[in-house]
Formats: C-alpha cells, sequence, structure tokens
C-alpha cells in the first residue's frame, strides 16, 4: 500500500475471554514479548476522551452494553436487536461507546500488528486484516480464586461477579455480533488457561504469530 503499511504483512491478535481467565493477562504477555502495542482497559481512555464524557461512565458501558436493558425488562439479545431497529429508539451511551470504540479499533489496526483484548474486536477486524482471534477460558474455581484474591472478595461474591460479568459480556458480544459467545464456531481458537498455563498459551500464539 503506497505510503503506509501494507495490511497483509502484519497480523493482529484478539482476545475475548470469561471473567476472571487471564485474559488480560495472557494478552499482556503476548504483546510484551511481540513488541508490539497491548490494548484493553486503554479503549475506554480512548473512547472517554473521544466522546467527551468521564472514563467512569464510558468504564460502566464499556463490554456491558444494554445493562439497564437486561435489568429492566430481562430480555433476550434478539428482543434488543428489535427495540433498537424501532422508531423511537434513542441510541444509549453503550451504543455510542460501541460505536467510538469501533472507530478506535479499526485506527489502531492501520497503524500496525496489535493485542486487542475484548471489545467484539475479532468481528470488527474480520475481512480486513489477518487476525488470530481466540476465546480464554479457564475452570470455575480458578477463575473464582482469581477474582477473589484480586479484588479482595469472598468466594460467594467473586462467584457472583463472574457470573454478572459474563452475562454481560456475552450480551454485548451476541447483541453486536449475532454470533455466540465462547462458541468454536465463533473463534479460531477456544484455550483452557487452567489446563495449558497462560505461559503455555502465550507459546502457543506467539508460535501462531511467527508462523
Amino acid at each position: 500500500m503506497e505510503g503506509g503499511i501494507d495490511m497483509s504483512e502484519y497480523k493482529i491478535i484478539t482476545i475475548s475471554r470469561q471473567f476472571g481467565s487471564g485474559g488480560h493477562e495472557i494478552g499482556e504477555k503476548l504483546a510484551d514479548r511481540l513488541g508490539i502495542p497491548f490494548y484493553d482497559n486503554q479503549l475506554v481512555s480512548m473512547a472517554a476522551e473521544q466522546l467527551g464524557y468521564t472514563e467512569e461512565s464510558v468504564g460502566r458501558a464499556d463490554e456491558s452494553a444494554l445493562h439497564s436493558f437486561i435489568t429492566s425488562y430481562g430480555a433476550a439479545p434478539m428482543s434488543y436487536a428489535s427495540f433498537i431497529n424501532t422508531a423511537s429508539y434513542m441510541p444509549s451511551l453503550d451504543m455510542k461507546v460501541y460505536q467510538k470504540q469501533t472507530e478506535i479499533i479499526l485506527s489502531l489496526a492501520e497503524m500496525g500488528p496489535c493485542v486487542i483484548v475484548g471489545r467484539c474486536a475479532d468481528y470488527i477486524l474480520r475481512d480486513k486484516y489477518d487476525c488470530i482471534n481466540v476465546f480464554i477460558c479457564a475452570d470455575k474455581a480458578d477463575r473464582i480464586r482469581r477474582i477473589a484474591e484480586r479484588y479482595d472478595l469472598t468466594e460467594k461474591k467473586a462467584a457472583d461477579r463472574i457470573r454478572k460479568t459474563d452475562r454481560e459480556r456475552k450480551f454485548y458480544y451476541e447483541t453486536y455480533t449475532g454470533l455466540d459467545w465462547g462458541s468454536i464456531y465463533s473463534h479460531q481458537a477456544l484455550l483452557n488457561a487452567s489446563l495449558l498455563g497462560m505461559d503455555k498459551i502465550v507459546d502457543l500464539l506467539e508460535m501462531a504469530y511467527r508462523a
């Protein structure tokens, strides 16, 4: 591509993940090893700055799209999809954040190779770049332990937080992509951090990146 980067010459790694599975840590280690940029929570800061909202308000909408709708109506994704197509619908902060993060992800991808965690990046970049997209999962007990330690919670509260966050991520992903979150039909590989270990997953993704 004249005057820019040939997008066929580099790869982008996108990581979807269960809450508490270690997806963030895996992505960060991988990016550090490969010497390429890593984006996760930075996408919240970027979106907040460009939208003119506080990071706190954008953070509440980040990957928890439709939360107020779920709470109020207990709706299924298709119900919400129908809802947003009605004439009376006004874009919520959730939708604005998704649209802005989509713009940011596309812009970052144009700049060169990187690792992006969450935010439907695998779907946003489909057919546009040479992407490696994976879903990181882990055994429930390991996830509870990790979240309990990270946030100083009891096991029960950690389990509740995992259930809530995973529900929101699933709803977010499936509403905006129409695909099944965590399914082998939606991702190129499902990797169990409890079975393989984080370092082994980093090794595998490095090999795939350099192939």
